[in-house]
């Protein structure tokens, strides 16, 4: 396993990753919703590798992509905005590897506090954080299609 910041080159496997995981977790959302909602967040101009404060890492196994994160440092707090593994890959400690490098990452920028933001409903990203040590904190929502979802708001203090 290889954990490296993303480059241009990525982005077409990053959009799969996102699209394959939204399928196989977010089973309140339809699939046209889902396929609409991935074409836009995850276009390579939703995630500027050189903007200042953004991290974006993928993880390859074999040579393959497996999964990407993209975090946003401002100050000493950042947000975590996306951290996702392939379907196929979930289970063997990628995500938990890529979450440790992305913190890594993080504090080289000065930051103290990590929020991390998903749908309420999620009972699987709710579990990976709290093993991670981050506490529910706060709630949020999300409008996708014109339709409210609740978020959750995870934080760990570093």
């Amino acid at each position: 396993m290889e954990i490296r910041p993303a480059e241009a080159d990525d982005f077409a496997a990053i959009e799969e990753i996102a699209r394959r995981t939204w399928h196989a977790t977010y089973d309140e959302l339809d699939a046209g919703t889902i396929d609409r909602t991935v074409d836009e967040w995850y276009a390579p101009d939703s995630m500027p590798l050189d903007a200042p404060g953004t991290v974006v890492l993928v993880v390859e196994v074999d040579g393959n992509v497996v999964g990407f994160t993209h975090a946003v440092a401002q100050g000493d707090s950042a947000d975590v905005l996306r951290l996702y593994v392939h379907p196929d890959h979930q289970g063997e400690g990628i995500g938990t590897a890529l979450h440790e490098r992305l913190i890594r990452e993080l504090e080289a920028h000065g930051v103290e506090t990590v929020r991390s933001l998903d749908f309420a409903f999620n009972d699987a990203s709710r579990q990976f954080y709290t093993g991670l040590g981050f506490e529910r904190t706060d709630t949020g929502e999300v409008v996708i299609e014109g339709e409210r979802y609740d978020e959750a708001v995870y934080t760990l203090e570093l």
